[in-house]
């Protein structure tokens, strides 16, 4: 009798442990993973705001052709402050990135109606100072793209890990809850109409 308790006992010990070692390896884990979001998270909002600090130099040089529409210029500076207003925390909810797309998405369509409406004026087009910033503006673009995409993997790889067995039965006890993705702004997935 006394080997078959001290053969549970030690059965008991070790599955414990093994348990135990699991539960550490796996909560470092979804740290490391958490952190690479946050970071990932961290170079969007930069992107952004480097977009942010664009805007004011963009809208001054284009002020500066004055027959200009005004209505397209404030439409410009409305969205800019609307995304200026709206703050995050380091790991948004679904709701709140759904705010944050919506205020970029706006601040993206105020910007490309103020670019076609550039095409009007060949002086302004002209301007190097424009030309500067409309390069700049394009390129930062593409570096959000970019960050956005890094950010949308390291969530994956952080939800990934975390609905696997056997975090999943733990990670919403430890805190670690699910990561929202950047999604497309609606209507992306249809070609632009182009007529001649």
């Amino acid at each position: 009798m006394n080997k078959t308790v001290l053969g549970c006992g030690v059965a008991l010990v070790a599955i414990l442990l093994i348990g135990g070692l699991i539960a550490w390896t796996g909560y470092n884990g979804l740290v490391s993973l958490d952190e690479g979001v946050n970071s990932a998270w961290g170079e969007v909002q930069t992107q952004y705001q480097r977009r942010l600090d664009l805007i004011p130099n963009l809208v001054n040089t284009v002020k500066g052709s004055a027959k200009f529409e005004q209505e397209t210029l404030q439409a410009v500076v409305e969205a800019r402050s609307r995304v200026g207003q709206t703050n995050l925390p380091q790991a948004p909810n679904a709701a709140q990135m759904k705010e944050f797309q919506a205020s970029q998405d706006q601040l993206s369509g105020a910007l490309s109606r103020l670019l076609v409406v550039v095409e009007q004026y060949p002086d302004l087009k002209a301007s190097a100072s424009f030309r500067d910033l409309q390069a700049q503006l394009e390129g930062t673009e593409n570096r959000i793209a970019v960050a956005r995409k890094r950010f949308n993997d390291a969530a994956q790889a952080y939800n990934t890990k975390r609905r696997g067995f056997p975090l999943v039965l733990v990670a919403g006890l430890l805190g670690f809850e699910e990561k929202t993705y950047f999604e497309s702004a609606a209507g992306a997935d249809q070609a632009p109409k182009v007529q001649f």
